[in-house]
């Protein structure tokens, strides 16, 4: 959506080129969003292909190549916390008696 309407029509053209541009960035960066959310919760080994994604936007200039990086460190110290941490108890007074 084009709020102001340039007098030049190369300048037309680079407006709805952005708006294509954005529509694409946000729908890749949303699913970015969504494999690293999936990836925390999961237990399986899909860390890999989480990076490989972050690797690719951060190559396309979709993200900063900065927070590809954080968000990998990120990911790759939750499943290393998640691997070493023992199962936890249920929370509550289950055991006692009134």
């Amino acid at each position: 959506m084009i709020l102001a309407v340039p007098n030049i029509k190369a300048a037309e053209k680079w407006a709805l080129q952005s708006e294509k541009r954005a529509a694409r960035n946000k729908s890749v960066k949303s699913r970015l969003k969504t494999l690293y959310k999936n990836a925390l919760d999961s237990s399986d080994g899909s860390a890999a292909a989480v990076e490989s994604a972050y690797d690719k936007a951060a190559s396309k200039g979709i993200i900063h190549r900065n927070k590809a990086a954080r968000k990998k460190s990120r990911l790759a110290k939750a499943a290393a916390r998640k691997s070493t941490a023992p199962a936890k108890a249920a929370k509550g007074r289950t055991s006692r008696k009134k």
